[in-house]
């Protein structure tokens, strides 16, 4: 019976991947083809189209569960530096989530990312939107197995190598994502109210609106700490070319931000689809990565952070990383 599973699942995945490639032509795109669930979910994204073989068959792989007693202490790992214009864009809904593009005309404000285990300074290209459809997933990132009800994520690219974000997520350094857990509560962050604004306006794919004088910088949490990793982009072709920062605070999102997030689709209005909610990756395998971490253990022996989760304590253990 199992095998007989495997094997209808096997050929409609060879179906569906020829139907794919045949419809695609010469104008086509591997958009419309990769989904969160079903035959054209995360488990098949490297089946489906050879260049995404990497979220396969990758070993550096994002996003990851973080866990408390795994965390080594780096005590060369600098603070965050993010700029503090403010800048203009626009909002818009994917099919696959919320994505926030930053207007990048001649006269337009930079936003950099720069320090922490950063080598090069990262300029601030797109903002994206992960949430589920209930308030135990959301998130992309876990920590210590725990899901969050959403997650913004920040992406900057390597502007002293690379001359774009296309270029440089192919190239080694070439990201930057700075992953903000969200939990519920009041009141929200000033900057997720803001970019949540216009959701009335992009209910539907393809839809989207202007956004103005959004502030990165304030977007973050109020906090110094922080783990990071080396990871992928957590979407069709999974490139491993991020460096990830995960910040140690939650930023807060109301029950009512919560429930517009939850009244978009991900088909356009003649033909909407499912609610646009659960567009996360699952976990992928730490593979022997290291995770670290700026929070000195020693000197603040006990450190908690009980509005990421009640009772969560951080614990370097130096051994286990190791095994």
């Amino acid at each position: 019976m199992i095998i007989k599973k495997f094997c209808f699942l096997y050929f409609l995945l060879i179906y569906c991947t020829d139907v794919a490639v045949s419809s695609l032509g010469t104008d086509g795109s591997w958009e419309e083809w990769w989904t969160y669930e079903g035959i054209s979910g995360p488990d098949f994204w490297g089946l489906l189209n050879p260049e995404w073989n990497l979220c396969s068959k990758g070993h550096r792989q994002s996003p990851v569960d973080v866990d408390p007693t795994k965390l080594l202490y780096d005590p060369f790992l600098r603070v965050i530096h993010v700029d503090k214009h403010r800048v203009n864009g626009v909002i818009q809904n994917t099919g696959h989530g919320v994505v926030f593009r930053v207007d990048t005309g001649q006269h337009s404000p930079v936003v950099n990312i720069s320090g922490g285990p950063l080598s090069y300074s990262y300029r601030v290209q797109e903002i994206h939107l992960h949430f589920g459809r209930t308030d135990g997933q959301g998130s992309e990132h876990r920590v210590g197995s725990h899901a969050f009800p959403a997650e913004v994520q920040i992406y900057g690219y390597n502007s002293d190598l690379y001359g774009n974000m296309s270029e440089a997520s192919q190239m080694s350094q070439g990201l930057v994502g700075i992953a903000l857990l969200i939990q519920i509560g009041e009141p929200s962050n000033m900057e997720l109210r803001l970019l949540t604004s216009q959701l009335q306006h992009i209910v539907y794919k393809g839809q989207q609106a202007e956004l103005k004088s959004l502030s990165i910088r304030e977007l973050l949490p109020v906090t110094d700490y922080y783990m990071t990793y080396d990871g992928s982009t957590t979407m069709p072709g999974c490139h491993e070319t991020v460096t990830w920062l995960v910040m140690n605070k939650p930023i807060y999102i109301t029950k009512q931000q919560l429930y517009a997030l939850r009244k978009l689709f991900q088909g356009d209005q003649s033909n909407p689809k499912a609610p646009l909610g659960n567009n996360y990756r699952p976990a992928q395998l730490v593979h022997h990565r290291v995770v670290r971490t700026n929070i000195d253990f020693n000197r603040s022996s006990g450190q908690s952070c009980p509005t990421m989760q009640n009772s969560l304590f951080y614990q370097a253990n130096y051994n286990n990383w190791r095994q």
